[in-house]
């Protein structure tokens, strides 16, 4: 395993890890990890960040060396990319289109939905669409994009993963309390405007940004891929 360097307060710093939200939207469990205020906006404490990133990496990278699965969660626009390319870089599965309730209370189900949707790519890759009319292929295709979007990156999740790591905890708020219920540890980005002790490994970040969810996230992977070497 290689020695896993932590970014430096300057490198956090130029990719604006430290920008949090406006100061009348700060959670009150986030003052902790709150430097100061510059022009009515909160300020992290990028010290208090890189400590807590550390904490993560360091479960990350345990989970991993157990062969454990860790699964992705952002669907905010300008985090989609950025979070299936890192787990997809890990071998990790991910969920960056809709959060679908149940999808770890009720596992089963979820279960199934991957299986139609390798069962409906499958008859069209083996012809068997053939024999159906224009409109029914069409409902068809339709079926597999909208599985594709909710459950596409879990295909090969066959149970509940060891952990997730989250880009934005308010908006995966149901994904984050599905976690809590069932027990699954939660790694994610907590930016000024949340609870951080709905998660149990926080890191105080800027979860808005594009270069600071990317360090963030590109951090975790490689934690993953480093624990397999």
């Amino acid at each position: 395993m290689k020695e896993f360097k932590l970014p430096s307060l300057e490198e956090l710093l130029k990719k604006g890890v430290h920008f949090g939200h406006k100061t009348n939207k700060r959670h009150p469990k986030m003052s902790p990890f709150i430097f100061t205020k510059r022009n009515g906006i909160s300020v992290i404490d990028l010290e208090k960040t890189v400590v807590y990133l550390k904490k993560a990496l360091d479960f990350t990278t345990k989970i991993a060396e157990k062969d454990g699965k860790i699964l992705f969660i952002g669907s905010k626009k300008q985090a989609k990319e950025i979070v299936k390319k890192a787990a997809d870089s890990s071998a990790m599965p991910y969920i960056i289109g809709r959060w679908l309730g149940g999808t770890f209370t009720n596992f089963n189900n979820i279960v199934r939905l991957t299986q139609k949707l390798e069962k409906l790519e499958k008859d069209k890759e083996e012809g068997n669409w053939e024999k159906y009319t224009k409109k029914e292929q069409v409902t068809f295709t339709k079926q597999i994009a909208k599985l594709e979007d909710t459950v596409g990156g879990i295909r090969t999740m066959k149970q509940l993963p060891a952990a997730v790591f989250v880009v934005d905890i308010k908006k995966e708020k149901t994904a984050v309390l599905e976690a809590n219920k069932m027990k699954v540890p939660v790694i994610a980005m907590t930016d000024t405007n949340v609870n951080p002790e709905m998660v149990q490994y926080p890191i105080p970040a800027n979860d808005d940004a594009i270069k600071s969810i990317e360090v963030i996230t590109n951090l975790i992977a490689e934690a993953i891929n480093n624990s397999k070497k």
